[in-house]
């Protein structure tokens, strides 16, 4: 990585072919420009080490080291198959991008999903050389038996998750009560007032806070959201959870959707059409996604900021290790909502 003295406004406009002045914009965050041609910029000066005056004043404040001497490693933890996970791809890029910064690296280690004869968690710790680490994260979706064993660790830990109560850790998770309120809203101006919502509300915390905050939502606009009329567990036996779905759109007299877990969609899809009916012309529908599907593209959803968590959690893992007296802290990232095309007006 270049020495931050020899990364000036010039050197980023002559590597990407633009003028200083439309690089100064980009990292000023002004308008006058494409989302294609600002993140070009910012992926750049991420990449030659350059940074404004107002981000090493951040960095001064908060005592973290512009250039560090000791080059640190991290380890991102997972459970079974969600190394394979999307989800935790989009974290680990973040991850990666914000602690190359400081010539920092994180690798993922995998805790079994049952541990050998007379082994223990503590035993495996040590075989995989845990505690020589520099800190851990712990993504969204682990077991919640192997979250407790690494809440307890020595080490430095931002948990990627809604806290358990009173938890001793940092942590920093995409704000999704907020993504479901915002498409409640968008439904509801749009003339839905009857809505299915279908999501497991139980094994995991985010889950359940996002059916709450679809309750909460409707409410707040004078409807009920009784969970017997929903779909509220997971995909077990495919096709009675399809002839569910398609007996709550019925009995319901649902004119619209909110699917609460990302990997339903397809199914919901087969529902609605073993049912004769389409998607948005029968019924609106608004989806929690990781990302922009590519088939897709055009779909109705919340922006949920998973890499920039992934960002937001190295800072504050370097804020930690700076800090590692002061209180812990708990940051959710809002993201926007992208309209798309699979919600309709509701026609009166």
């Amino acid at each position: 990585m270049p020495r931050r003295k020899s990364v000036t406004l010039q050197t980023l406009a002559s590597e990407l072919g633009l003028s200083i002045h439309t690089v100064s914009k980009a990292l000023r965050g002004m308008p006058g420009m494409s989302e294609e041609t600002r993140h070009e910029v910012l992926s750049a000066a991420r990449r030659l080490g350059y940074r404004t005056k107002d981000q090493e004043h951040s960095l001064a404040v908060e005592h973290i080291p512009l250039f560090p001497n000791r080059k640190r490693r991290f380890k991102l933890m997972f459970t079974g198959n969600s190394v394979y996970s999307r989800l935790n791809q989009i974290l680990l890029e973040g991850l990666q991008d914000k602690l190359a910064e400081y010539g920092h690296t994180i690798d993922m280690l995998m805790i079994p999903s049952s541990f050998d004869k007379g082994e223990s968690f503590d035993n495996w710790a040590d075989q995989n050389s845990l505690m020589y680490s520099d800190g851990i994260f712990i993504p969204p979706m682990t077991d919640p038996i192997k979250e407790e064993l690494l809440l307890k660790l020595p080490l430095p830990r931002i948990l990627f998750n809604f806290p358990p109560p009173a938890a001793e850790v940092d942590s920093v998770i995409w704000d999704v009560g907020t993504a479901v309120r915002l498409s409640v809203r968008h439904l509801i101006a749009n003339g839905h007032r009857s809505i299915l919502y279908i999501g497991n509300i139980h094994n995991q915390r985010g889950f359940r806070l996002r059916w709450q905050s679809f309750v909460d939502s409707m409410q707040e606009a004078g409807l009920d959201a009784n969970p017997e009329l929903h779909i509220t567990k997971a995909i077990s036996e495919k096709e009675a959870w399809v002839a569910s779905v398609q007996d709550c759109l019925v009995s319901l007299r649902a004119t619209a959707i909110l699917n609460g877990v990302h990997n339903n969609l397809a199914w919901i899809y087969h529902a609605c059409s073993t049912l004769g009916k389409r998607i948005p012309e029968d019924y609106s529908l608004i989806s929690l996604q990781h990302e922009r599907d590519e088939f897709l593209p055009q779909l109705s959803r919340p922006s949920l900021a998973i890499r920039e968590t992934g960002v937001r959690g190295a800072e504050r893992m370097l804020w930690r290790l700076a800090n590692p007296n002061l209180p812990y802290e708990h940051i959710m990232l809002q993201g926007t909502f992208f309209e798309g095309d699979t919600v309709k007006p509701l026609k009166a």
